[in-house]
């Protein structure tokens, strides 16, 4: 094969392409119109090139050939790499018109044939690796787009600078969404830039329905938070340096009239040092650790979202009382010296005042903010793509698992906001509600139920 150091001039993204197994290599075909050269991958050594031609093929033997849609990334281990390759997709709806694809298929390439040459403590690492490598096939919610930037808001995307937005997709994105980030690395050290698919985890719903005599399309966008992962119960609390477990973003954007509405907000768990150690009981206790580095690891935690998101409404839904309480207590007198103008807290004890059915109480939490909501506005451009409103903070909501209650909880902020945008762009009246228009009402609940379980 004749091999070649020059990459390719596009920037496109390879959509497909048609993926060989070679007895000494994988080479990958692109079948989608945007480039001649083949990349070769050595099966011994995980080692990358670009070729100008196939391998020759012998007649009598038969070679493992399908399609795939893109490369997640590489995995280097002790004893080889490991490629990761999607080989299912479905199209979930569209992002500013460019398509949105859900990743429903993933084939791990193993270029490891050095195996026989190491340890046996290598080997027992490999293994564990491989049942890594196994559950990342099984990872729910990935998503990508060929097009168009995942990792960031509309809000951001719109105010990208035009050199910004020449750059590939993955120089665009933004880190802490960036789900494939560390797989990416060899790719890019290879200058690869047109198989640097950019992928994200979390989840991606759409629904479009008349509201009178208008359309309009919702869409809404989870982006799960690479830094301080983990399992719930296993992962609690923030780090030493801020990184809050279960961290997600959340946007609603809404389309009408010529219209594009956004609104961004967050969740968490409470952004200081404690744990919950699992045992056999129904509720495992809590405990707080390092008490006296609370204050400094929130304040961390809070610069953070000031600085990404502007001002900040912390919104604690646990308990009053029990081991809950202990924990408010803490996040209450840690956050109490750095409270301002563009950072506030509520508490609100969901439990004690909804209970398990009475959401409808929600109105006493959005009395207590709806000033900031409304100070604070959302993101709204018009058809000619002028920007007519800007977000200026977020809502950061927790409860313990950042599930149910703030489910239920963002579910009514999202509700509020999308009110108030179709109301300012004419489709609803003043006094008017979504409720009052029930195939909406009915497509926007199930929708926001499909979406905050995929958060599970």
């Amino acid at each position: 094969m004749a091999e070649t150091n020059d990459a390719s001039p596009s920037s496109k993204l390879h959509t497909r392409l048609r993926l060989w197994e070679f007895p000494d290599c994988y080479v990958f075909e692109p079948i989608d119109g945007l480039a001649d050269l083949y990349l070769s991958v050595s099966r011994t050594s995980g080692t990358m090139n670009l070729v100008q031609d196939l391998p020759s093929r012998g007649s009598t033997t038969k070679h493992k050939v399908q399609t795939v849609y893109g490369v997640i990334g590489v995995l280097k281990l002790a004893v080889g790499s490991y490629f990761v390759v999607i080989t299912d997709r479905d199209c979930v709806g569209s992002y500013f018109g460019h398509a949105i694809f859900k990743v429903t298929g993933l084939k791990i390439l193993p270029c490891n044939n050095a195996h026989n040459t190491t340890s046996t403590d290598q080997k027992k690492m490999e293994t564990k690796f491989s049942e890594l490598l196994d559950s990342a096939e099984r990872t729910i919610g990935l998503h990508f787009s060929y097009d168009i930037n995942l990792t960031l808001s509309a809000q951001r995307l719109h105010d990208l600078g035009d050199e910004y937005r020449a750059l590939p997709l993955w120089r665009q994105a933004e880190p802490r969404f960036l789900w494939n980030g560390y797989l990416l690395e060899p790719l890019i050290e290879n200058k690869l830039n047109q198989y640097l698919l950019p992928v994200i985890q979390g989840s991606f719903q759409n629904i479009q329905a008349e509201v009178g005599s208008e359309m309009v399309n919702v869409t809404l966008i989870a982006r799960r938070c690479t830094r301080r992962i983990g399992t719930r119960m296993w992962r609690r609390g923030a780090d030493a340096e801020g990184y809050a477990a279960n961290f997600v973003e959340s946007e609603q954007i809404m389309q009408s009239k010529g219209f594009t509405a956004s609104y961004v907000q967050v969740r968490g768990s409470m952004p200081f040092l404690w744990e919950q150690i699992v045992d056999l009981t129904y509720k495992p206790s809590f405990d707080i650790v390092r008490q006296e580095e609370a204050p400094r690891v929130l304040e961390r935690h809070f610069h953070d979202l000031q600085k990404k998101y502007g001002a900040v409404l912390a919104v604690d839904l646990v308990n009053t009382g029990g081991g809950e309480g202990r924990l408010r207590e803490r996040y209450a007198k840690s956050i109490e010296p750095i409270l301002s103008e563009d950072l506030r807290y509520v508490h609100f004890d969901f439990h004690r005042i909804c209970g398990h059915i009475h959401f409808e109480r929600l109105s006493q939490l959005y009395d207590q903010i709806k000033d900031y909501l409304q100070k604070h506005k959302y993101f709204l451009i018009n058809d000619k793509g002028e920007k007519i409103e800007e977000q200026t903070g977020t809502t950061r909501t927790n409860c313990i698992d950042c599930l149910d209650r703030t489910n239920v909880t963002q579910s009514m902020i999202g509700r509020k906001i999308l009110e108030s945008q179709l109301q300012r762009i004419g489709v609803l009246g003043a006094g008017d509600t979504i409720s009052k228009h029930p195939t909406f009402d009915t497509n926007y609940k199930i929708c926001s139920w499909f979406y905050l379980n995929m958060l599970l």
